[in-house]
């Protein structure tokens, strides 16, 4: 039963997840944290930031890790092969009829119509994570002072998302660490 959720919501994923691994994003919590229950969204939102952070499409590798949690290795393939088989089969067969129509109006209409809607998905995701972020333990002024430094580095200045994700993840272990090593020499 496990194995067939696994590939049903994945399934989902690589049919409606139009527009790459962006739009999957909010389609891939709707089934892990939503549906299933498989993660609740402080968990998901780990995810999403180290597969940021490495090399690679971020659907497949959020698929490929989620379906390794729930599912062991299996799930891991089932996953895997949920997300990514639609997608194959959709390009080779959207591709050669599309080709003929390519230079047709209502196909570029089709495929500007999709970018407002994907921006929506991730707008409402974006807010649903800030306002976790916020309610957390680093509350609203350090969410906004987060939200203010990483736009300003990412847009402006360029920086890559990785390499943000990484300093903040290394920033917050070394906190923690320091933090743990303090209480062991007071007691």
């Amino acid at each position: 039963m496990r194995q067939r959720d696994i590939f049903m919501a994945f399934l989902r994923v690589g049919l409606l997840g139009y527009g790459g691994g962006p739009s999957s994003i909010p389609l891939v919590h709707k089934e892990v944290v939503d549906k299933y229950k498989w993660m609740n969204s402080d968990e998901f939102s780990d995810v999403l930031a180290l597969g940021n952070a490495l090399p690679g499409p971020i659907a497949t590798k959020m698929a490929g890790y989620i379906g390794y949690r729930v599912g062991g290795l299996p799930g891991m393939l089932n996953a895997l092969a949920a997300s990514i088989v639609p997608t194959i089969i959709m390009m080779v067969l959207l591709l050669t009829s599309l080709n003929a129509y390519k230079d047709e109006p209502w196909v570029h209409g089709m495929t500007e119509a999709v970018v407002p809607v994907v921006a929506v998905m991730l707008g409402a995701l974006t807010w649903d994570f800030v306002k976790k972020s916020g309610q957390s333990k680093l509350g609203w002024k350090w969410t906004a002072v987060f939200i203010m430094c990483s736009f300003a580095l990412l847009e402006p200045m360029g920086l890559h998302p990785a390499i943000l994700i990484f300093v903040l993840l290394a920033g917050a272990l070394l906190i923690r660490g320091n933090a743990a090593g303090k209480r062991k020499s007071e007691s």
